[in-house]
């Protein structure tokens, strides 16, 4: 990753949550230091729609159309990085943005997706209680879901069930309860106690081999922060006990990031508002340089 140039996209859309303060992400991230980033530089912020609090009756999700459009204005951003040899870095917002930047790839050909999440974001619009597309981006991206949303420039899928693992959550009994689908077998899925028992690192690395070679030409990570321990990243807005530590988290990112595979990383869902003291996004921004930098 030190080699090459990472281009900062803010693209702080709440469309798939609510104006909770994720949107500000990008703003807390940068004052906190990401700024300084070694070898990066900011290209755009991508701007939302209006969000619309009503919730849709055709699709039964939030603001289907508007996320529609930003997906395609955010991957056109993405895109432009990547034509110029960079290193996309997307700050959002909520995980409705991961569509925009897959949409990115999926207009080049075909790509892989470490999704490293506290929850499984498989929902299926009739179990999502308030319909967020924050909640089942992931089933959207492998063709589940609202047409308007999974057949984006008519690219269904944005991403194959095969080409996707899913690292470190830890929501399978609350999903069950809400009656959201199950995972694909095809999807190789890695919760939290999976982690911990190869350690963050080999099971990295592991997910990394399955994500390269084949007829991928490479692959994306997103990054929810609430993938990390609760105790020490309560800045969230779905809490829920355990996760990764600091240090297992970078070695997860440092793991994703070094072999050249890895075309671009998003951030998601960190709430600057409930960062009072701004000490967990100086962490955060710490983390993200130094994995950036190895």
């Amino acid at each position: 990753m030190a080699a090459v140039e990472v281009a900062i996209v803010e693209a702080p859309s709440v469309l798939g949550l609510w104006p909770s303060g994720v949107q500000e992400l990008p703003r807390a991230l940068m004052d906190a230091g990401l700024r300084r980033i070694a070898g990066g530089v900011r290209t755009e912020r991508v701007g939302a729609p209006v969000y619309d609090p009503r919730r849709d009756a055709a699709t039964g999700v939030l603001n289907p159309d508007g996320i529609a459009r930003y997906s395609v204005l955010l991957a056109d951003a993405v895109g432009g990085v990547l034509d110029r040899g960079r290193f996309p870095l997307v700050l959002g917002g909520d995980c409705s943005i991961l569509l925009g930047n897959l949409l990115a790839l999926r207009r080049r050909g075909r790509y892989g997706l470490l999704f490293l999440d506290g929850h499984t974001d498989f929902y299926q619009p009739e179990a999502e209680p308030s319909g967020e597309v924050a909640s089942m981006e992931l089933a959207i991206a492998t063709g589940r879901g609202p047409r308007l949303l999974t057949d984006l420039e008519g690219r269904v899928p944005l991403v194959r069930d095969e080409d996707v693992v899913v690292f470190g959550y830890r929501d399978a009994a609350e999903s069950a309860a809400d009656g959201m689908q199950p995972l694909p077998a095809e999807l190789y899925a890695l919760d939290l106690d999976d982690v911990r028992a190869a350690g963050a690192a080999d099971a990295a690395r592991g997910a990394v081999r399955r994500l390269t070679g084949a007829e991928r030409a490479g692959f994306w990570v997103h990054l929810d922060v609430d993938v990390l321990d609760d105790a020490i990243m309560p800045a969230v807005d779905y809490r829920q006990p355990g996760g990764l530590t600091w240090a297992e988290l970078e070695d997860v990112l440092i793991a994703a990031l070094s072999d050249g595979h890895a075309v671009g990383l998003d951030v998601t869902i960190f709430n600057p508002r409930l960062d009072t003291t701004g000490a967990l996004a100086a962490r955060l921004a710490e983390c993200l340089r130094r994995v950036l930098a190895e």
